[in-house]
């Protein structure tokens, strides 16, 4: 569909680097996982979701596309440490089309925050509040997620549109 979220484009906006150890908070079957995965050739991506069945799909499909750099894990990033990673373990997380499902919004970006090494950056991205597509019940918009992100002393780096239905935005911590 033109113009709708193309996780290569978006991919884009970051200075990736083969070596890199990121974090896909609410990975779901794997649809930004596995192509970050085949950008850090060298790196790790730990894909995370709350549901078994999309991680179960996502092994499958890293077995068909040959991506052997991804590891799944079962938790609750919407809970205190529910990543399961150790603090400042990662370069980069992204959280993609995860706010607008979560309760406790700022946890979240908490834990990404947590699990985050200095300078490293956490990707957003999630639904234009007036957009006619996608989900209509609770919609984070970007100022929203920007006041979290500054209340938990995250860096603004890049803000930018991420298809016609999304918006992107790019954090580092100090």
């Amino acid at each position: 569909m033109e113009g709708f979220l193309n996780p290569q484009e978006v991919l884009n906006q970051l200075k990736l680097e083969g070596d890199m150890i990121a974090a896909d908070f609410g990975s779901g079957s794997g649809g930004w996982a596995i192509p970050l995965a085949k950008r850090l050739k060298f790196g790790r991506v730990y894909a995370i979701d709350i549901l078994e069945e999309p991680l179960s799909a996502l092994k499958s499909k890293t077995e068909i596309e040959k991506v052997y750099n991804i590891e799944t894990v079962r938790s609750n990033v919407e809970q205190k440490q529910g990543s399961k990673l150790a603090d400042s373990f990662c370069h980069l997380v992204l959280m993609t089309n995860l706010l607008f499902e979560a309760k406790d919004k700022k946890t979240i970006m908490n834990e990404a925050k947590r699990v985050l090494r200095k300078k490293g950056k956490i990707l957003v991205v999630d639904w234009l509040p007036e957009t006619p597509l996608g989900p209509k019940e609770r919609r984070v918009s970007a100022d929203e997620v920007k006041k979290i992100a500054q209340n938990l002393e995250l860096k603004l780096e890049k803000e930018f549109k991420a298809g016609v239905y999304h918006y992107g935005l790019v954090f580092s911590k100090p």
